[in-house]
């Protein structure tokens, strides 16, 4: 009965509460990309490389915070600097691979403490309690407006629809990158898209659980999807609505408990995972 309850005012409050109805939007809106490029990262085994672009994005949002503030280029906002740290850092990953693939582990180190650095450095130098990195470096999806929401899709757009043209390609690198060169394929221009599409994600996805979480909410559920199908294009489905689910549960329980909404979205996304492991370790026993 009070589970009930609980569920009742929860979605009474969906009702009358927009800032919880557009933060549900907005995770609905993140899982879309997210659903699709995770099923990536996890197949190509790089969730590493998506690790150093999510904590690289600090000093682009801290640079163009402080440009904001200092310049008064109202026009300016954290997440336009977020994605242009990104682009660049999956473009330079991108470029050291293709010129010097053994020193790929370095750069990528470099870029995860160089970002953090840049970004530390910003936050100190702008005036004023800077609410905005903190939400960004923590997550706070109640804090989403309509023109997030409204970028969200835009992303998501972007997204889709250089995985359709791209599909095959973006498929093949993942798999097997020598077969796909015998094929044709530009191994290393497919691969800093692929990355590039891959640092859009992590920004979209920033909006609503923070760059500290990020790679969480991104890689789990493509790999908890993973374990139903073996089929690229399914895997992406899958990790889409588990991707949701993720994101109505957390909420939902955050709003019950009084949590942190990031956090326990990425709480939530891990016990589930945690658990379809030992499910899929005692199916083969």
């Amino acid at each position: 009965m009070q589970t009930i309850l609980a569920s009742s005012s929860f979605f009474e409050a969906l009702s009358t509460n927009p800032f919880l109805l557009l933060a549900l939007g907005a995770g609905f809106a993140a899982s879309i990309a997210s659903g699709i490029m995770g099923s990536f990262i996890v197949v190509k085994r790089i969730v590493f490389i998506s690790g150093s672009i999510a904590h690289s994005v600090l000093g682009g949002m801290g640079f163009f915070l402080w440009l904001r503030r200092t310049c008064n280029l109202e026009f300016i906002t954290p997440l336009q600097g977020a994605i242009v740290a990104a682009l660049l850092s999956a473009l330079l990953i991108g470029w050291v691979r293709a010129k010097h693939k053994e020193r790929e582990d370095t750069i990528i180190a470099a870029l995860w403490s160089t970002g953090m650095a840049i970004g530390v450095i910003f936050v100190a130098l702008t005036p004023g309690y800077n609410v905005e990195l903190m939400n960004f470096l923590f997550g706070n999806i109640l804090w989403v407006s309509y023109s997030d929401i409204i970028t969200l899709l835009i992303l998501d757009v972007i997204v889709t629809a250089m995985t359709v043209l791209y599909y095959k390609r973006f498929q093949a690198v993942c798999f097997d990158e020598d077969q796909a060169e015998l094929q044709g394929v530009s191994v290393n221009q497919v691969y800093s898209l692929l990355l590039c599409m891959i640092a859009l994600s992590i920004v979209l996805l920033i909006q609503v659980v923070g760059s500290i979480l990020v790679i969480a909410i991104l890689a789990i559920p493509a790999a908890v999807a993973g374990n139903f199908t073996h089929k690229l294009s399914r895997m992406m489905l899958l990790a889409v609505l588990f991707s949701m689910a993720f994101t109505f549960a957390g909420t939902y329980i955050s709003y019950e408990c009084n949590w942190p909404p990031g956090a326990t979205i990425s709480l939530t996304a891990a016990l589930i995972y945690t658990v379809a492991l030992l499910k899929k370790r005692s199916a083969y026993r």
